[in-house]
């Protein structure tokens, strides 16, 4: 056995070489730094296919096949996809020759003059070959998804709800590649049909849920939606009116997550779901839109809570965890306590009529009711958790 083979062998059967390749791009390229873990085993599979094709080639000194050349040209599709730049993933194959060339070296010191140039010449011309092939496929697939623009929006938005962008920047050079500019703040908004038989969602639907929506105070920002089966997905201006409204215009209910940045919309998504699917049909009493406060009281009570309880009791209670608050709060506390309004003005020592107008101060400042069971739910629950 010759020695190009031995060191081939020996490599590919060493699942340290790989890990060594995908920690070596994971530290000197700043986009695949930002990687979360869910995208590392994708690196991972590319890094050993690409290290066991170049070992092939140095050992029987062949040359890139047909099938190399698309799956690179698949692999730049996907990348321009999902906005990771182009001269990111060229870099890190850059990286990943040279890690190669460093194994290969300390397994086989003492290289011939003859297999030393022959993987310089192959690096060099797989190198060369990849970096044209992939820089034509991510051009084309860029072009492509600017082009039609509605697609584009709604790949977009599907990619940041499954979380598959790598980084805040890549996502900025997408948007700027579509030369558009997403709303930063952020409202997700997951919509379904208020009906029993909860068919899945339209495009049309979606559309004109958005032509309702009032977002003419950011007119340079676009708002993408997608289609989740029966659920409408909007990515809107953290500022929008009206969303509560438009939904009940057409017969629908949802969740509204806000103040989540762009890197957070997979998290948004998934908390906004979970909250369709186990709020109880009284908390949209009145065609209410659920909001963030209501959404994690649903995950707290299933559960698996999604922030720290005093997060929590603030989103619910809002301006009443304020200081100067604290009467508000405890005519709060007394109304949960006792039940009525009269009761919890001889706790307090209070003329009713003055409870009666704290009540009001406290339905103004939390957007909750506490005569609605749903709403003095998420109350007794928030004044419970933060005490």
């Amino acid at each position: 056995m010759d020695v190009r083979e031995r060191v081939r062998q020996e490599m590919v059967a060493d699942p340290r070489v790989v890990e060594a390749v995908v920690a070596a791009v994971h530290e000197q390229v700043p986009v695949y730094a930002a990687l979360d873990d869910s995208r590392l085993p994708e690196v991972r599979a590319i890094a050993a296919w690409g290290l066991e094709r170049l070992l092939h080639l140095w050992a029987t000194d062949a040359t890139l096949e047909p099938s190399d050349l698309r799956r690179f040209r698949g692999i730049a599709a996907a990348r321009a996809a999902d906005g990771r730049p182009v001269q990111a993933v060229l870099r890190a194959y850059r990286v990943a020759a040279t890690v190669l060339t460093d194994e290969i070296a300390a397994r086989a010191p003492r290289l011939t003059a003859t297999d030393a140039l022959a993987l310089t010449r192959m690096l060099l011309t797989a190198l060369d070959t990849l970096s044209e092939e992939m820089a034509t496929a991510y051009a084309a697939t860029s072009e492509d998804l600017a082009a039609n623009r509605d697609r584009a929006l709604r790949l977009l938005l599907d990619d940041l709800i499954a979380g598959r962008h790598a980084s805040v920047g890549a996502l900025t050079d997408r948007s700027a590649r579509l030369g558009i500019q997403l709303p930063d703040p952020a409202c997700l908004l997951v919509a379904e049909s208020a009906g029993p038989d909860r068919p899945d969602m339209t495009h049309d639907v979606v559309t004109g849920l958005l032509d309702t929506l009032d977002t003419t105070g950011t007119p340079d920002v676009v708002s993408p939606t997608t289609v989740r089966g029966p659920r409408a997905v909007l990515l809107l201006p953290a500022a929008v009116a009206g969303a509560g409204a438009a939904l009940r215009a057409l017969d629908l209910r949802g969740c509204a997550i806000t103040t989540e940045s762009l890197d957070r919309i997979a998290v948004a998504h998934r908390l906004a779901a979970d909250a369709l699917d186990t709020a109880p049909a009284h908390a949209y009493r009145g065609g209410r839109l659920l909001t963030d406060a209501d959404a994690h009281v649903l995950a707290l009570l299933a559960g698996h809570p999604a922030a720290p309880p005093d997060h929590i009791a603030r989103l619910v209670l809002g301006p009443l965890t304020d200081p100067g608050q604290g009467h508000l709060l405890a005519a709060l506390t007394a109304y949960l306590d006792t039940g009525t309004a009269n009761a919890a003005a001889r706790e307090l020592h209070l003329h009713a009529q003055s409870l009666r107008y704290r009540l009001r101060r406290i339905r103004e400042l939390t957007d909750r009711d506490p005569r609605d069971a749903w709403q003095r739910l998420t109350l007794d629950i928030a004044r419970t958790i933060r005490a």
